[in-house]
């Protein structure tokens, strides 16, 4: 069991107590006056990005998280203690770490991998193992959906390399579980999930779970679902996959995760298909695709499971069709 989490000030709080509000701030980087409290300012700013690519649609906030990135680095020309150096080099590479997914989430892959391979230099750059680490999980996550399974392992195990021991080698480890399912090691697999997992068990409780940069200790269900779902061990997947929902969405319905809910409702679609009930995979298949943020790639290489079962099964349906005109529609702005 974790503990409670502890109470944690949210972003505006920390932005109002550092004196000034975001206007202020980009004043302040505009005149070079980067004194500890704009550097403070500069961290709040990229830990509300980072927190809200869940969320925020995915333009918005690409466009957004250039505009910062141009702002803080610009500063890298400048006269600056080292301290204040390495912390320009850092909050910059979590930015370029933050704008790398959500351009692959768009489609733009080429654009995606120059800058993801930025957020590794400025990691090496600052000696910042986690930035590192995760810039090749990043690049874990593209050989997956692309289908380079034996290039996601590679990824996975430079990644863990750079930061054995951080919260990203829990990322890594899973990364590495979906590629061995995907090519059929059932014992790889599980060696995966089980390092990954008593990793996760063994670390702190996060401060702030809406940062994507931080591994939220439920969203390993997540990761073993998708597992279990290429395995087609279809029981486990299905409890999986409502849990993911469960703890996705608020008591209210509001939806916190809504990427993660679009790909437990694909798997509860492949598991509805396979058990030979389309009505339940068509009702799934809709709320997932309709959902208000997605990551393209992510979402096509979920889809490809539930269209093999209704090309196999159900060729001739309507229903089928249709999801694969759909599937063909993402598919070509995916690129």
């Amino acid at each position: 069991m974790f503990p409670v989490p502890p109470q944690r000030d949210t972003n505006a709080e920390i932005v109002a107590a550092s004196g000034m509000d975001t206007l202020e701030l980009v004043a302040r980087l505009q005149r070079s006056d980067l004194d500890d409290a704009t550097l403070n300012a500069v961290r709040v700013m990229a830990d509300t990005l980072c927190s809200e690519y869940a969320s925020r649609p995915a333009d918005d906030l690409l466009t957004e998280g250039r505009a910062w990135l141009r702002r803080v680095t610009q500063y890298q020309g400048q006269r600056l203690t080292l301290k204040q150096h390495r912390e320009i080099l850092v909050q910059a590479g979590w930015m370029a770490l933050l704008i790398g997914c959500v351009e692959y989430d768009i489609g733009d892959k080429q654009t995606a991998e120059t800058t993801r391979r930025a957020a590794l230099s400025l990691g090496v750059e600052a000696d910042h193992a986690q930035i590192q680490a995760w810039a090749h999980e990043i690049r874990a996550w593209m050989n997956l959906t692309s289908g380079d399974y034996h290039g996601v392992i590679a990824a996975a195990q430079h990644g863990t390399d750079v930061a054995p021991h951080h919260p990203v080698a829990v990322q890594l480890a899973a990364q590495e579980a979906k590629a061995w399912a995907r090519i059929g090691d059932r014992r790889q697999t599980e060696i995966a999930l089980d390092r990954g997992r008593r990793l996760l068990d063994s670390l702190p409780y996060p401060e702030n779970l809406d940062n994507h940069f931080v591994v939220d200790p439920t969203k390993f269900d997540f990761y073993a679902m998708d597992c279990y779902r290429m395995l087609t061990e279809d029981k486990m997947a299905e409890n999986l996959a409502d849990e993911v929902i469960r703890a996705s969405t608020d008591f209210d319905g509001t939806e916190r995760a809504p990427m993660r809910l679009a790909e437990a409702r694909i798997t509860l679609g492949v598991v509805a298909a396979r058990q030979g009930d389309i009505e339940e995979a068509v009702h799934h298949r809709g709320q997932a695709l309709n959902g208000r943020r997605k990551s393209l790639p992510s979402l096509l290489m979920v889809s490809r499971d539930l269209t093999h079962v209704l090309r196999e099964r159900y060729p001739s349906e309507r229903a089928t069709q249709t999801y694969l005109q759909e599937i063909q529609t993402i598919s070509s702005v995916n690129g």
